[in-house]
């Protein structure tokens, strides 16, 4: 890092420094000005949030490392812009009727408070176990790789890093909230965008072009079948990434995040109105088409830079190139002074961006669907309070769990990718019927989530079981261990989708239909006339024109690497 790097990081720390100070200046009197930024946000905001919520340390890590290891077969979950879309044009409106600001919230308007405590106690979990300690880790990787500093003042700069990381986000979302979360987007995003394209232009400068690197790739055979590393599409037999499985664990898994995760929903609940949430959502999408080239790619490029070269990734300790240090290697080895510099804010804004949009989300669940539902008259000033002491008390616990993930390594973007297999199908069948069906009932929305939460539990608690256990012969494996680890992720998924739909179905014939004056305007088929007007009034052809460029994007990148 060379003097200039260091001015143009200060130059960045300076400019968000001014964002939050300006915020913090701002009343925030309640839980809505705290977490939903006063629900006045232009969708520029929004899709911005959108974006550098998403972008987080396990692209820079796991998605260039997965594009380094086995190529574009994790595409599949980086080109969901069309999903987004989804969120924008279908859920939008019913989650902006019923004036909620978490989703397990909206589940308790639409079945019960069971769904509502369950959905709540779940993302709270994942959150502190996944999103948090993984950001986290994998930014205190991401650092150490990029300085090339192993310890510092005698200690590990791995934990310097991390947690200098975490107390810095930390301070600007507990006292800025929601708009800070919001407003610092705007200025990571481009930065974030501009260092990414340097990296791949760079490296695709270094290694001879574009087709020097399809070359390179689609020469490497990834399975027995004759797929390569830029297939997209591969085998039905491929043992980890099957075509069928691969495109319906993706949407099923983008469905869940997407269309119902408090983490990215949030953003759109803070819009000023339906248009601009859903114009948010349409500028999320676009920018969303991105990540493959700013990651993945680079991380073939990097994979390819080592074939020509022999030497260009770091070395495991069994000889095989560190695929995980692909992305901060470009950077290390690429870049010259100054850019370097950008490269790192760029870095620095997607982590805490992530990391903000994390604490604020988790800090809303807390605060309004456990603390404000049993003490319902506290000051609206002391819930904003609690939320910021919520975000403490989660932030020390992604900390303390930090130490677990750093056993993860190679496998942080499958690891990831996997749990959420098994988190998505139950909440995605409680809320696609709760929207789409009127005979939904509270005991069916409420048993689908319970049917997803012990599967998944089950299956999690069987991969655990299974990879440590002595290896059994060929033929001699249980159903139990047929259905529940033999059986591929991304098929295991799309069945228990199907599975949690069965029995919000059955559950829902069989108990008490929901009263329609309940579920006015929140389902398909209840809204009254003027809330369809409304609707109807908050798009337009310039609407429909952008999204129908975005779906023909993401076809046409579905043809190039089929």
């Amino acid at each position: 890092m060379a003097l200039l790097d260091w001015i143009v990081i200060a130059i960045f720390f300076v400019a968000l420094i001014g964002i939050i100070v300006w915020v913090m200046r701002q009343k925030q009197n309640n839980a809505e000005d705290y977490f939903l930024g006063g629900k006045d946000a232009t969708w520029i905001a929004i899709g911005a949030s959108i974006f550098a919520s998403n972008i987080g340390s396990e692209h820079l890590i796991g998605l260039a490392g997965s594009g380094a290891s086995s190529g574009m077969a994790m595409a599949h979950w980086e080109i969901q812009g069309w999903m987004i879309l989804l969120l924008g044009w279908v859920f939008v409106p019913f989650y902006s009727r019923s004036m909620v600001i978490t989703m397990p919230e909206f589940l308790e308007r639409r079945y019960n408070s069971a769904s509502r405590t369950i959905l709540s106690l779940i993302s709270l979990i994942s959150y502190v176990l996944t999103k948090v300690a993984v950001t986290v880790y994998a930014g205190g990787l991401v650092f150490q790789q990029v300085f090339g500093i192993d310890t510092l003042w005698g200690i590990d700069f791995f934990w310097i890093a991390a947690i200098g990381l975490v107390v810095i986000t930390a301070l600007y979302t507990i006292f800025g909230g929601m708009k800070s979360v919001l407003y610092t987007s705007v200025l990571q995003t481009p930065i974030l965008l501009l260092g990414s394209v340097i990296i791949l232009v760079l490296g695709l400068k270094e290694l001879g072009g574009w087709d020097k690197m399809m070359e390179i790739c689609s020469s490497v055979e990834v399975n027995q079948y004759g797929d390569t590393m830029t297939n997209l599409i591969r085998d039905n037999r491929d043992p980890q990434y099957p075509w069928l499985g691969a495109l319906i664990g993706s949407a099923v898994i983008g469905f869940w995040y997407w269309c119902t995760d408090q983490f990215i929903v949030q953003r759109v609940l803070s819009g000023k109105n339906e248009r601009e949430a859903r114009r948010g959502t349409i500028f999320g999408a676009y920018l969303k088409l991105l990540p493959v080239f700013l990651f993945l790619i680079p991380g073939m490029i990097a994979f390819a830079l080592h074939q020509n070269l022999g030497d260009f990734l770091p070395l495991t300790e069994n000889g095989l190139p560190n695929s995980d240090a692909a992305f901060p290697t470009l950077v290390a080895k690429l870049l010259p002074a100054g850019v370097k510099g950008l490269i790192v804010c760029g870095i620095l804004a997607a982590l805490m961006s992530s990391l903000a949009s994390l604490f604020n989300s988790s800090a809303a669940l807390f605060t309004i669907d456990f603390y404000q539902r049993f003490r319902p008259k506290t000051d609206p000033k002391k819930l904003v309070r609690i939320g910021q002491a919520a975000t403490v008390v989660i932030v020390a616990l992604g900390i303390l769990w930090i130490p677990v993930m750093r056993s993860v390594g190679d496998v942080l973007y499958l690891y990831l990718q996997d749990v959420q297999s098994v988190l998505a199908p139950g909440i995605a069948a409680a809320f696609l019927m709760g929207i789409c069906w009127k005979r939904a009932s509270a005991q069916g929305g409420m048993w689908g989530l319970i049917a997803g939460l012990v599967i998944g539990l089950t299956r999690l608690g069987a991969k655990i079981y299974y990879s440590n256990a002595a290896v059994v012969p060929d033929g001699d494996s249980s159903l139990f261990q047929y259905l529940f680890y033999d059986t591929n992720w991304l098929f295991f998924c799309g069945w228990m989708l199907v599975f949690c739909l069965l029995v919000v179905i059955i559950v829902s014939l069989f108990t008490k239909a929901p009263d329609q004056e309940k579920i006015r305007g929140l389902v398909f088929g209840t809204s009254t006339p003027e809330q369809r007007a409304a609707t109807r009034a908050s798009w337009n052809h310039w609407d429909i024109i952008h999204t129908v460029i975005i779906l023909g994007i993401t076809a046409a990148f579905y043809y190039y690497f089929w």
